[in-house]
């Protein structure tokens, strides 16, 4: 290369690449965190360095000298050797000071077992402890509580809720929560969402996170152990945000769920308890009580055990229900009866019963209506469901009827959806 009288040498910077890398020991790159390092809180370094300043090796330098940079943690080495420590001091540094981490592990874990007995359509759901909690209150703790939902489901319906532990961030509950009613066909197409909140007095109480699981992955009759991460809830999709064509399918498919949550929207279950008495043999001695004396005629009795996840009808969310029968055909209209009113409750238990005189044969050709209706005093009360038993059902209704006419003497009891379509109920 010629360099004229008067001017200056000019390096063109693929000969400035072509100096730089000289023959010399291979030294790590530098990335862009190396111009910006962290240290360890271990290391004595006190000050930030920079490619400008003297601690960094020249360019060109070789593979020992006073230019290298030395290690605090190996005050002898020097060169590349100096070098390759300070590089491994600013990697550890970053693990040691980052304060990033997952979401799903800052707010803690819970445990909890999930057992279903088919033979009483029963979930249990024994809640057991959680651990490493997200503090929710100033004195670093929280007052966690776990609340317990069905989904899809009204709300306030399948709530159930544990006790509340003051002031920790591992609490113990050990307790058993149960939700009735539960069908085969529930446990298939229903999810239980498990969440813990933070209780505050004052304030409007906090949410931590949540679990949700798949019942399907509970088999009947065997009890299945969880120990989940809890997590934030899922997101709501905007479709302001998507494009033209993602919002189109946005809305259809919000319309389409919409419809299919309407076609399983319930009116709430029903525990019914049937049993034909035949006619008893006369005996003699013994003074016999009138309501026996009655039921030695036999006759039908039906049991009014308990309601569950009642749709609510009153503005405060709940409803205040009670229960009537009828044994249809009713000429003389005297086949009516009715359950005491429970108030602001969407999982009344009643315990009544009540009894029908008659023959075998005539109950062939009977039909049982079972309505549930909301109490509201100076106006009409509201329907909110009912169920019709006879040789002309289906599904539940047909069978449970068709077991209490096999089944003399015996007591029959099955869970029953209620249907807002019964043909001919009257209050």
């Amino acid at each position: 290369m010629t360099v004229q009288k008067g001017k200056r040498m000019a390096i063109s910077i693929q000969e400035h690449m072509a100096i730089n890398v000289c023959p010399g020991p291979i030294r790590p790159i530098r990335q862009i965190s190396a111009y910006f390092p962290r240290l360890s809180p271990t290391s004595s370094f006190s000050d930030s360095l920079s490619p400008n300043q003297p601690g960094f090796p020249p360019a060109g330098g070789g593979a020992s000298g006073g230019g290298g940079l030395l290690s605090p943690l190996s005050p002898g080495a020097t060169g590349g050797g100096g070098t390759l420590s300070v590089m491994s001091s600013m990697d550890t540094s970053v693990e040691i000071d980052s304060c990033d981490s997952d979401d799903n592990t800052s707010l803690g874990t819970l445990e909890f077992d999930l057992l279903y007995e088919s033979a009483t359509s029963s979930l249990h759901c024994t809640v057991l402890k959680a651990k490493g909690l997200k503090p929710m209150d100033f004195n670093g703790l929280a007052d966690p509580y776990v609340k317990l939902h069905l989904l899809p489901g009204a709300c306030k319906a399948n709530k159930l809720k544990t006790k509340i532990v003051k002031n920790t961030l591992n609490p113990v509950w050990n307790e058993t929560l149960t939700y009735c009613g539960i069908t085969e066909e529930d446990m298939y197409r229903k999810t239980l969402r498990v969440s813990v909140c933070d209780e505050d007095k004052l304030t409007h109480n906090e949410f931590i996170g949540e679990s949700r699981v798949a019942l399907r992955r509970v088999k009947p009759n065997q009890p299945k152990h969880f120990n989940v991460c809890l997590e934030h809830p899922p997101p709501l999709a905007s479709p302001t945000a998507m494009s033209t064509a993602l919002r189109g399918i946005s809305c259809y498919l919000r319309e389409w769920e919409t419809e299919q949550q309407r076609s399983l929207e319930e009116r709430g279950r029903l525990l019914l308890c049937l049993q034909f008495l035949p006619p008893a043999q006369d005996t003699d001695g013994g003074e016999v009580l009138p309501e026996a004396k009655e039921r030695a005629k036999g006759g039908l009795c039906v049991g009014v055990r308990r309601c569950a996840h009642l749709a609510a009808m009153d503005v405060n969310g709940f409803s205040d229900p009670y229960v009537k029968t009828y044994l249809k055909p009713d000429v003389k209209k005297k086949s009516k009866h009715k359950t005491a009113v429970i108030k602001k409750t969407l999982n009344p238990e009643f315990n009544e019963e009540f009894f029908y005189e008659i023959t075998f044969n005539e109950l062939a050709t009977k039909t049982l209506e079972v309505t549930v209706w909301d109490y509201d005093l100076g106006k009409s009360n509201d329907f909110i469901g009912g169920v019709s038993l006879s040789c002309q059902s289906q599904g539940d209704a047909l069978q449970h009827w068709i077991d209490c006419l096999k089944n003399k003497g015996k007591k029959v009891e099955r869970w029953h959806t209620l249907t807002n379509d019964l043909p001919g109920f009257q209050e």
